[in-house]
């Protein structure tokens, strides 16, 4: 009979604490849902305050906690807002994030992207720390390949190109990408190291925006930028070689920019300006 008891006010106590928990998560998600309609009011309102809201946000959480280990909480909290934000609102195609092109052949120019992409690792490479040092490290890196890619090439290029001004669109993604590196300074970092970077930073934006343009996928420049960001940590590093990646990439980015803008555009996009 106890035993019995006991089991029913076990019962009733394991049914109050899944319906808190349904109560809980129907709040939150109430919440988010809340959320999700404000930025989507402020993103049909104006794609391009939206886009910039974004990246103010990203440099005004993520620079002052830069080298912390709570940096790898918040990139992957800031990756789950944007991915929660384009799944909510069925926006995977317009930022290509719904797969690779379909007929892979004809994107062939990706293979030199590629092969730049491992310029860190040209001057060798060293494995410096821990396991779960790299490992936390390479972690961070892949989700700051998405959330940069996103915001510069999803978000602000998209916005700007939505008003028919290609040229525009693809000239301010990359600078402002690259002007963003400028926050080196402010770290102690050496001007002339953080000029370079911003060139190096400019050159791989460019390259990044015509690929996004020119093939309507996101995912190659995903994961490009990953690789960058991620090769960093490995490689070994030496002026000569990093002049020498530097050097490559300018002239890599105005070669190939120049072969990528004959290239035929994607439907897709052509659309986006009879839209807006």
């Amino acid at each position: 009979m106890k035993n019995m008891l006991f089991a029913r006010v076990a019962s009733k106590k394991f049914i109050k604490k899944r319906l808190y928990a349904l109560f809980a998560s129907l709040v939150l998600w109430h919440g988010l849902e809340v959320k999700f309609l404000k930025m989507y009011k402020l993103y049909e309102k104006n794609e391009i305050y939206f886009a910039l809201m974004w990246i103010v946000a990203y440099v005004a959480i993520m620079a002052p906690i830069k080298g912390q280990f709570s940096w790898l909480f918040a990139i992957i909290a800031f990756s789950a807002g944007i991915i929660a934000f384009v799944r909510f609102n069925h926006l995977e195609e317009k930022y290509g994030l719904s797969g690779f092109p379909e007929n892979m052949k004809k994107y062939l120019y990706f293979i030199p992207m590629f092969i730049l992409a491992t310029g860190n690792l040209w001057g060798g490479y060293s494995l410096a720390g821990g396991w779960t040092e790299l490992f936390t490290a390479t972690l961070s890196m892949i989700f700051v390949g998405f959330v940069e890619e996103m915001l510069f090439r999803g978000f602000l290029f998209k916005a700007m190109l939505g008003k028919g001004k290609t040229n525009s669109a693809i000239f301010v993604s990359a600078v402002t990408f690259g002007i963003g590196h400028i926050l080196n300074m402010f770290e102690g970092q050496a001007s002339f190291e953080t000029l370079m970077q911003i060139i190096f930073a400019i050159s791989w934006g460019f390259i990044l925006t015509m690929v996004f343009y020119k093939s309507g996928s996101l995912l190659p420049c995903i994961i490009a930028h990953a690789m960058i960001d991620t090769f960093s940590l490995y490689g070994t590093e030496s002026d000569l070689t990093s002049r020498i990646y530097i050097g490559a990439t300018i002239v890599t980015a105005i070669v190939y920019c120049i072969y990528l803008s004959r290239l035929h555009t994607p439907d897709s996009e052509k659309k986006m300006h009879v839209e807006k």
